[in-house]
């Protein structure tokens, strides 16, 4: 049985100027900068939008020194996304720029790992360097909507719907999850922080912000697998995502691309 072909879109949101030698461990000899953008993912198909991702508010931003380019509801109404109709979000991980603003999702069931919440909440938190990546009250509210019976946890690998997989990766969280999508053009995978850039995968040198290195690199090669090539991965703030893939549409460009 032939999977169903889903259209992928990444949209920006939110920017960061930075430096490359916040962008690798142990820095970057060749030091200049490398800004850093922010997006959520939708994914169309078969009657149904799916997110993956919700991005941070005006508040976060504010808080973190961040960009705030469009809030992330005005960002889903250009393709034409009404939040409160969303039932489906994928969590990749519970850090504040990519569960910022899941109350914005009234009706949505959030896929989320179960060594996420237990990252989230367990002992690692008691270091200010591990937690400082996560907003509190993002993984409060996250235990609240938990009571509230919307949260579907999953261990390991998970299948969605046919043609959307969950596959448990680790490494930059405990429980960082990627999402495999086959589309026209073959099996994409909506990467997140397993490689923020195209160059911490590419060039085999990890992002700074790390539970465990080990599991960062060896989740380089299962990305690989999962996709159809290197091309079919996609990483989760590269500014040249917005480059190598076409705008949907004139009005969208250097907002919107479609990476199926």
């Amino acid at each position: 049985m032939t999977s169903p072909a889903y259209e992928i879109y990444a949209i920006k949101y939110a920017h960061h100027e930075r430096t490359a030698s916040q962008n690798f461990l142990g820095g970057d000899p060749h030091d200049g900068p490398m800004p850093l953008d922010y997006f959520v993912w939708l994914v169309r198909g078969e009657g149904r939008d799916l997110l993956v991702d919700t991005g941070f508010n005006a508040a976060a931003a504010a808080r973190r020194q961040r960009q705030l380019l469009r809030p992330v509801e005005q960002a889903l109404s250009l393709m034409g996304v009404e939040p409160g109709a969303v039932r489906d979000v994928v969590i990749t991980h519970l850090h504040y720029d990519h569960v910022g603003n899941f109350d914005l999702f009234p009706r949505a069931t959030f896929h989320l790992q179960d060594l996420e919440m237990q990252f989230a909440t367990g002992r690692c938190m008691c270091h200010e360097p591990m937690r400082h990546a996560f907003d509190v009250e993002d993984v409060v509210g996250m235990v609240r909507t938990v009571y509230a019976g919307r949260v579907r946890f999953h261990a390991g690998d998970a299948q969605l719907a046919p043609g959307i997989s969950l596959h448990l990766i680790g490494g930059h969280t405990m429980g960082l999850q990627v999402v495999r999508v086959a589309t026209r053009r073959g099996h994409v995978v909506l990467a997140s922080d397993a490689s923020h850039y195209y160059a911490n995968m590419g060039e085999g040198r990890p992002f700074p912000i790390v539970y465990n290195v080990a599991d960062m690199m060896e989740g380089w090669g299962k990305l690989l697998a999962l996709a159809d090539s290197s091309a079919h991965v996609i990483p989760g703030h590269d500014p040249l995502v917005l480059e190598r893939y076409p705008a949907p549409s004139k009005e969208l460009q250097g907002i919107v691309v479609r990476l199926d």
